[in-house]
């Protein structure tokens, strides 16, 4: 077989989209290291639960050192990886010193993240009837599962880390089928009972104490563009729930819009305007 012509048309470097190289010595970023560093840093947040089991307490010091050791160099590699791919780095070296500062900090913002995500498991259990106990919640909820995964990319968002945010947010969207951009801000005690099906936009804002049900979408009422077409980047499109909020299966909610605290909004319903505070949101069937 010859395939001169098609491997000269594919090896073309006119399609730039195709053909993209990495900046030095730093590679891309690697999904199977993404998914290796959430899950040890499942391990570390939930020491026990997730990667070795431990025998008793005074052994927790020596694994929790050598995984939070682990977790560091391992971070630092992606993050020098998403730094060379999105951002134009002088030298290898302001790369490394940028990719250092930006892992030191998350590793040190660990303590804050567990008691963040503490928060959150107590949610699903004190909303789900089903839920045995607080260990059922971490090993089994896919709710759970996205947040944390959303809680640590949020967590580099913040850090300004470029697209290993949204890496580790699609992982998360693949497994559990929960679509949690890491843009948006959520506050503590977040619970997503189900889950399936359920979408939150980049610039969404999520109060404290809200649970929100299978098939909810927080999405973006319409798309202003430029005058090549292009959409219209960085505006905020999506909606922002009060505190103690309820969103009961599919219902969806649309546009710069604000719900506000201690509502509920019951399911299948298309919410495109404000709700006051303390109001319930249903569905009424036409007579």
């Amino acid at each position: 077989m010859d395939f001169k012509e098609t491997v000269e048309a594919l090896s073309s470097v006119e399609h730039n989209l195709m053909n993209h190289y990495g900046k030095e010595s730093v590679p891309y970023p690697s999904q199977e290291e993404l998914k290796e560093i959430v899950e040890l840093a499942r391990t570390i947040l939930f020491p026990g639960y997730f990667g070795r089991r431990l025998n008793n307490e005074t052994s927790l010091p020596y694994h929790m050192g050598v995984n939070v050791e682990r977790l560091y160099y391992k971070l630092l590699k992606q993050i020098m990886a998403g730094l060379g791919f999105a951002i134009d780095y002088e030298s290898l070296t302001s790369l490394a010193d940028a990719a250092h500062k930006r892992a030191k900090a998350f590793v040190e913002s660990l303590p804050e993240l567990r008691d963040l995500l503490v928060t959150d498991v107590t949610a699903h259990y004190r909303n789900d009837p089903a839920a045995h106990n607080e260990g059922e919640v971490i090993l089994c909820y896919p709710g759970m599962k996205a947040i944390s995964s959303y809680r640590i990319a949020h967590r580099l968002v913040e850090l300004d880390v470029p697209l290993i945010p949204r890496m580790i947010s699609e992982l998360a969207h693949a497994e559990t089928g929960i679509d949690i951009h890491p843009g948006a801000r959520i506050g503590h005690s977040f619970a997503i009972d189900h889950g399936t099906g359920v979408v939150i936009g980049a610039t969404s804002i999520i109060g404290h104490n809200v649970t929100i049900y299978q098939g909810v979408t927080l999405g973006a009422k319409n798309f202003p563009q430029e005058e090549d077409g292009t959409l219209v980047k960085g505006i905020d499109r999506h909606p922002i729930l009060g505190d103690h909020v309820i969103v009961y299966a599919n219902a969806t909610i649309l546009g710069r819009i604000t719900i506000g605290n201690n509502t509920v909004i019951g399911g299948n319903i298309w919410v495109t305007n404000d709700v006051p505070a303390d109001t319930k949101l249903f569905y009424k069937k036409s007579e």
